[in-house]
């Protein structure tokens, strides 16, 4: 490999380590707000699951949903908890109470120090629900709905920047699906009166759902060709498995990612040229995870029950492998993909699990999420690598290494993300780091198990890394030693600066 810090592809933008809570299973009733549990605050947001979530660095969370927001009337969740309607949740067939709702989110939000991406809904609502929204969350008064927020305690304005319109409009699991001709239109109005309100604001049109929607990337064409003035991002949804228990093509799969993100680019570029605008989209990947491990499980969940244990994958190493190949991903596409939001942050297919009225713990997708976004921050670098390949079911050609490098100028760092994914041998890498003169191996962070399926329970986490990784630099080459199936981060800083 060669790594020069001329051979730059973009910044990064922080919002890529973003994450979601939706109003599912136990994300929010149970995970993020539990008001008996021991660790409570005095709003009932438990502080064991804030702490860890403050871990990750999350710099963007998306929020109320996903697939529920369809049917979600906002007006629900604000005022009085004793006056909140208990609404059917349709997406998800549950009892929704509407204890937590958009200011008490937003609170929470500032516990963790993030921002927040609010969805508004465009099933069965449209422009003039969302223009009221935006109204209630970021006007500073003297208008109903802003004077509405202060009488219900929050005088100042939230201030919320990044908005999606709607979700998923393309499926038929969706309440209020919609045709690209139909969504576009709607898109198009809802955030032309969105910027009415609030010109600062950036707005996502929905994309296809995931690579395998039959109108994909028509469907893509199609909004934008009729919405490109008022959007910023178009979004992308993708999720992984291994159904098959066949791991080689399993970690292949960031391949299909990669493609799915050139997909889109283009797509973006060639309306573009159609419009002859000076515009670029970008793209905000904001829901991505595995998911897999509960289809089963949620099958047994019976209908109108509050905060069911739903989508409660329980991750194990080799999972933790693929995440950490998916943010690799991101990170060389830095240059286009501005946004991303792991799907999603606490219980539900997340990297923190809770107990009810329990303990909390750190899943095995946790490290490479952690590590990745309290590091790869800075200038996305392009490695020019020579990787020995395979072949597997679905995927030829298939680098066992998968890198990214992230140079962090003012602090003097490069960082360096690297999977092995050959199953049986480990892999000696020679990097010629000479642009980098004076620059030392600060630390060798792996993630590995001889266990592809070990998992991490309450008191028993079995997938944790340590810093014990082979890596020194001689005469300006980095000789790295990667252990089988195995996530590392190798972290080098100027030692004379």
């Amino acid at each position: 490999m060669v790594l020069d810090k001329s051979y730059s592809i973009s910044e990064i933008d922080n919002r890529i380590y973003g994450s979601f809570i939706e109003h599912l299973g136990r994300a929010v009733y149970g995970g993020i707000y539990e008001p008996d549990h021991p660790e409570a605050d005095d709003q009932g947001f438990r502080k064991d699951v804030i702490d860890l979530v403050k871990e990750l660095n999350v710099p963007i969370v998306r929020y109320p949903g996903g697939n529920m927001v369809s049917a979600y009337n906002w007006e629900d969740g604000v005022g009085p908890k004793s006056q909140r309607p208990k609404r059917l949740e349709l997406a998800w067939r549950t009892i929704e109470t509407n204890q937590i709702g958009t200011n008490e989110f937003m609170d929470w939000a500032k516990k963790v120090n993030t921002d927040v991406m609010m969805a508004v809904n465009l099933g069965t609502r449209g422009i003039d629900a969302a223009r009221n929204l935006i109204e209630y969350t970021n006007h500073p008064g003297g208008t109903y709905w802003s004077d509405l927020r202060k009488e219900h305690g929050y005088e100042d304005p939230h201030n919320i920047k990044t908005w999606c319109l709607g979700n998923e409009m393309d499926g038929p699991w969706q309440v209020g699906q919609k045709t690209a001709y139909e969504y576009g239109r709607i898109a198009k109005e809802t955030g032309k009166a969105m910027k009415l309100v609030d010109p600062s604001i950036e707005l996502v049109a929905c994309g296809s759902s995931n690579t395998g929607m039959p109108t994909f990337p028509e469907y893509e064409a199609t909004t934008l060709d009729i919405a490109y003035e008022e959007i910023d991002f178009i979004s992308l949804h993708q999720y992984y498995g291994n159904r098959s228990d066949d791991t080689a093509n399993y970690l292949a799969k960031t391949m299909d990612m990669d493609h799915f993100i050139k997909t889109v680019t283009s797509t973006c570029d060639y309306i573009k040229a159609k419009h002859r605008s000076k515009k670029t989209i970008n793209l905000s990947f904001d829901e991505w995870n595995v998911w897999y491990h509960s289809n089963d499980a949620d099958k047994q969940i019976d209908a109108w029950q509050i905060a069911p244990p739903q989508l409660e994958d329980v991750y194990n190493f080799e999972d933790a492998l693929l995440v950490g190949s998916m943010l690799i991903t991101f990170l060389n596409h830095a240059d286009r993909v501005k946004m991303a939001c792991m799907a999603q942050l606490v219980n539900v297919i997340a990297p923190i699990m809770t107990e009810n009225n329990g303990r909390s713990w750190k899943q095995t997708i946790y490290y490479p999420y952690m590590y990745t976004s309290l590091y790869g921050r800075g200038t996305a670098l392009k490695p020019i690598l020579s990787s020995p390949k395979y072949d597997s079911k679905d995927f030829t050609d298939v680098n066992y290494i998968d890198c990214a490098a992230v140079y962090q100028k003012e602090a003097e760092e490069v960082v360096l993300f690297l999977v092995n994914k050959n199953l049986q041998e480990s892999i000696s890498v020679t990097t010629d780091v000479r642009s980098f003169e004076g620059y030392q191996v600060l630390e060798h962070v792996v993630l590995e198990n001889e266990d592809l399926k070990a998992t991490n329970k309450p008191g028993s986490e079995k997938v944790t890394p340590h810093k014990g990784g082979s890596s020194k630099i001689n005469d300006g080459v980095l000789e790295t030693r990667l252990t089988k199936a195995s996530w590392n981060m190798i972290r080098l800083r100027n030692v004379n600066a």
